[in-house]
């Protein structure tokens, strides 16, 4: 016994040692002892490495050894040091962990440990953390001096996200009132002058060199249907390329299932094809590094997401069409438009360093060398393109003046503005702009500022626990699968089974419900076309919810299943929450948004409404082909009015359709209120 242990241990540290050899290979080692020199001297460090280089793996390490040098005792508080690397996204946070704790000889969760939303692998031994920008924001709402942190290493700051952003400006922050604290900030692609200028002449260091070198090709004409040509080229690839893995970027989950299911069904056997996006289960997600058996070529079909930070093993050829999905708000109609654009030129180098991390590759770009010359030459920042509510809702707990935050760019004063105006509706502020007990429950929240205040509403609807199941079923990916082919038809009527007669928010409580019944059984799920992975999230993100209502010792309550009202009280909770997103049918038959310039909308095909409504409330308003509302449940009019009276103030409408049949509503409450006198 003893013996096996110890042959089990000397197996694990020669592939320690394996694993070493190659790190000291990697273009970043060789410039360790300049980037510990430039560290040790400076708070901040700006690092530019090319893709492939290993600075997500190898800088969090360096920095943690200088860190473990200079302070050998824990903090006062008598909790480790830490160090925190961030990544844009879960998917990049989780794997990149892994391979670190693999590097460092230690299990995932212990000493090197992750933390993403609704998820957290650390524990009191963990020195080195890898997190989602969103997470460490959530952790400076509840410590603004990230006092548990020695140094923070910024990674993918290129790509500017919203919770990027927003580090940048609190970190600045930080390292003036904490001279302890230190800052990494790195990427492949980097505006260096800038960041230089904005953490006030910060050194630079520069890794010149990828690993392995990448051969760019270029098509000689625009191709007119990229998605076709996509799969023809990754098609001749297997044909007419040596062994090696292939990396092909689309833009969205049906291009993606769709090239998915053309590639396997044209190779077969010789390939394995397998597909990435951000609503993918984690479990599914994590399926892009199993290995494949020898002969077999490996074809990963992925969104921007594989775009940084995922080094897999064995892509030696990148097919890169050009585009990718950009979420864009509209802060006068609350509308996120997901458009396909073309992408940044500091995407397309991104793109191509995927090909050259493991060995010599080549990426297929199929646009022309005119074309990528004529790409943007910087990447259009989150801030500026989207939804601000939850970030001033961020801010003010931070305790931060929006007039005086130090923004890298600013954002829009009528996308600014329109937050403010949001969350003083919701509750979440008051008329100076501080922020209200309810504010404070619902910045608590990881969710948004919509859904954070239904669920603290509804214990008044006595629907908590249905509000809670609710919220957890969209928090999550859709659990509804539809394959393609002849299993279409037995999934939509399997989905029709759970659909409930006022709509898509309803349904899935029944959804959920169902799973419960069934003891989570995955094969229940299996039967009904139910995505398992999905269900099994919801419960878990239910479970933190009910914890986070705990703590504000909300109540857990349900008005009754066999009562009338059962059904009535959640829809009005759901309203609660989202009475600014709310649609009329118009006497032409269409829905208009109420308030918001009645922008014409449709009901999107996914719903499960068997007829329209007069009114409804939704939770999404995507434009694609069409404006479309998504996730859609019928309310009645009159509730407008009690539910939300200050903002359904007859007096901000304009004369219009909407402004009529509200007058109805009011005055058949003043009728009401007479007769109950």
């Amino acid at each position: 016994m003893r013996m096996d242990m110890m042959m089990k241990k000397a197996t694990y540290s020669k592939r320690y040692f394996e694993i070493l050899e190659k790190r000291r290979n990697l273009p970043v080692w060789l410039q360790k002892q300049e980037f510990l020199q430039t560290f040790k001297k400076n708070q901040t460090v700006i690092l530019v490495g090319e893709t492939g280089s290993g600075k997500t793996t190898q800088i969090p390490q360096f920095v943690l050894e200088a860190v473990l040098d200079e302070n050998p005792n824990p903090n006062p508080s008598g909790r480790k040091w830490l160090v925190g690397c961030t990544q844009p996204r879960r998917v990049a946070a989780t794997s990149v962990s892994r391979r670190v704790a693999e590097e460092m000889d230690v299990q995932i969760g212990e000493e090197v440990g992750y933390t993403v939303r609704f998820e957290d692998c650390t524990s009191s031994r963990t020195v080195l953390k890898y997190l989602t920008d969103g997470m460490l924001l959530r952790e400076a709402m509840a410590d603004p001096l990230l006092s548990r942190y020695k140094a923070i290493v910024l990674d993918e700051a290129h790509e500017r996200t919203l919770a990027t952003d927003l580090l940048v400006g609190l970190l600045k922050q930080v390292l003036m009132n904490r001279p302890d604290i230190k800052l990494v900030v790195m990427s492949a692609t980097l505006e260096t002058n800038k960041f230089r200028e904005y953490f006030l002449g910060a050194p630079l260091i520069k890794v010149p060199g990828r690993l392995h070198p990448v051969e760019i090709l270029y098509t000689l004409e625009p191709e007119m249907d990229y998605l076709e040509a996509a799969i023809n080229t990754v098609i001749q690839i297997h044909m007419c390329e040596p062994p090696g893995d292939v990396l092909l970027f689309l833009t969205g989950e049906e291009e993606i299932e769709e090239a998915s299911s053309r590639i396997a069904g044209k190779l077969g056997d010789q390939v394995r094809v397998v597909p990435l996006y951000s609503t993918l289960p984690p479990a599914l997600q994590q399926k892009i590094f199993d290995p494949t058996p020898d002969h077999v070529r490996k074809i990963v079909v992925s969104t921007n997401i594989a775009e940084t930070s995922l080094t897999i093993d064995g892509i030696v050829y990148v097919v890169d069409p050009g585009f990718s999905k950009q979420k864009i708000y509209n802060p006068s109609t609350r509308a996120e438009s997901l458009l396909v654009s073309p992408i940044s030129q500091p995407s397309a180098d991104q793109r191509a360093g995927r090909a050259g991390r493991t060995r010599p590759g080549k990426c297929f770009r199929l646009y022309t060398q005119r074309s990528f010359n004529d790409l943007e030459e910087k990447t259009v920042p989150e801030m500026l393109r989207s939804n601000l509510a939850n970030t001033v809702l961020t801010l003010t707990k931070l305790g931060v003046n929006l007039v005086r935050f130090d923004f890298m760019d600013p954002p829009a004063p009528q996308t600014l503005s329109r937050a403010l105006e949001d969350l003083y509706h919701l509750g979440a502020l008051d008329d100076e702009c501080n922020l209200t007990k309810t504010g404070e429950m619902m910045s608590e929240f990881p969710l948004d500022p919509q859904m954070a205040k239904m669920l603290i509403v509804s214990p008044q609807f006595n629907c908590s626990n249905e509000i809670l199941s609710v919220s957890a079923m969209l928090s999550v990916p859709n659990c509804f699968i539809r394959p393609r082919g002849e299993a279409q038809k037995a999934a939509d009527e399997a989905k029709s089974r759970f659909a409930h007669i006022d709509g898509d928010h309803l349904t899935l409580l029944n959804v959920f419900h169902a799973f419960l019944l069934n003891n989570q059984d995955p094969n229940w799920c299996y039967a009904n076309f139910i995505n398992y992975r999905a269900m099994k999230s919801a419960v878990s993100v239910r479970e933190q919810l009910v914890r986070i209502m705990s703590r504000f010792k909300m109540k857990l309550c349900s008005t009754g299943f066999n009562s009338p009202d059962y059904y009535v009280n959640i829809r009005k909770a759901l309203l609660a929450g989202y009475f600014m997103q709310v649609a009329h049918l118009d006497r032409t038959g269409h829905y208009l948004t109420v308030k918001d310039n009645n922008q014409v909308v449709h009901l999107h095909p996914s719903n499960c409404l068997d007829h329209k409504p007069e009114w409804v409330v939704y939770n999404e308003y995507v434009f694609t082909s069409r404006n479309f509302i998504r996730t859609v449940t019928h309310i009645r009019g009159e509730w407008l009015v009690d539910v939300a009276p200050s903002y359904y103030n007859l007096a901000s409408f304009p004369n219009s359709e909407t402004k009529r049949v509200l007058q109805k509503y009011y005055k058949k409450r003043v009728c009401e209120k007479k007769g109950a006198v």
